[in-house]
C-alpha cells in the first residue's frame, strides 16, 4: 500500500471511529525512523526474531474461540498486518501522545476493525493461550488491553526499542515463534500468549504511518 493512500486511509479510519479530530493544520502524518511511537498511529509490529508482522485477517481459528485468527506473517508488504493503537476509554490520553512504558494499550486491526485480544482458550499448535481479535468499534472489553513493556531503559516507546505487550488479563505476553500453520498459506505462523518472559515474546514497530507528538514542530 503506497503511502498517500495509507495516509487518506488512516485519516479516515480515526475520525470515523471518534478518536477525534485530526488537526489538518498540524503536521501531516509521517514515517519516521527511530522516532516516537503515538497514540493514533497506524503500524506494524515485527517480532524480532523471526521477523514476522502481527497479522490478521478475516478467518475464523477451527478450535478454541472460534474468533478471527492472529498470525505471523512474513512479507512486510501486506495491508492486513496494520494495527492502530488506541487508549483505552478510561485513559486521558489523545491522539498523538506518546506512549510510556507500563501503558494499557489497545490495537485495533485497520482492516477488519476487530480488537487484538486474549483469553484463557488454548492456541492451536503449542497449547498456549489463544491470541485472537474480537468485537469491533462499538464493543470491546479488558481481553482487548494490553500493558506496553519497554525493554532496558527507555521510558518512551520509540521505533527502534525493543517491546513486550502484557495481556492484562491473562498475564501472558504477545509471542510468536517458528510453528507454522499448514492450512494457512504464505508461511504464516503461529502467534500466541505465553506468560513466562522469553526472547520470542520481543517485537519492534516497524512499517506504518506515525502520528507526530503533540506539540512538537
Amino acid at each position: 500500500m503506497a503511502a498517500a493512500s495509507l495516509l487518506a486511509l488512516a485519516a479516515a479510519l480515526l475520525v470515523g471511529a471518534g478518536f477525534g479530530r485530526i488537526d489538518t493544520g498540524a503536521a501531516a502524518p509521517v514515517e519516521t525512523e527511530g522516532g516516537e511511537v503515538t497514540y493514533g498511529s497506524v503500524i506494524k509490529l515485527m517480532h524480532e526474531k523471526t521477523k514476522h508482522r502481527l497479522h490478521s485477517h478475516d478467518v475464523p481459528y477451527g478450535s478454541g474461540s472460534g474468533q478471527q485468527s492472529v498470525t505471523g506473517f512474513p512479507e512486510g508488504d501486506d495491508s492486513n498486518s496494520y494495527w492502530i493503537i488506541r487508549p483505552t476509554p478510561d485513559s486521558s490520553s489523545k491522539q498523538g501522545d506518546a506512549i510510556e512504558t507500563g501503558s494499557i494499550i489497545k490495537l485495533q486491526h485497520m482492516k477488519t476493525r476487530r480488537w487484538l485480544h486474549s483469553h484463557l482458550h488454548a492456541s492451536p499448535l503449542s497449547g498456549n493461550l489463544e491470541v485472537s481479535c474480537f468485537g469491533g468499534d462499538e464493543l470491546s472489553d479488558t481481553g482487548d488491553y494490553w500493558r506496553l513493556e519497554i525493554e532496558g531503559s527507555g521510558k518512551i516507546w520509540k521505533r527502534d526499542q525493543k517491546i513486550r505487550l502484557r495481556h492484562v488479563d491473562t498475564g501472558g505476553y504477545l509471542h510468536s515463534h517458528n510453528k507454522k500453520y499448514n492450512r494457512l498459506g504464505g508461511g504464516q505462523q503461529e502467534v500466541c500468549g505465553v506468560r513466562e518472559k522469553k526472547a520470542d515474546n520481543i517485537w519492534l514497530a516497524a512499517e506504518g504511518v506515525y502520528l507526530p507528538v503533540n506539540g512538537s514542530k
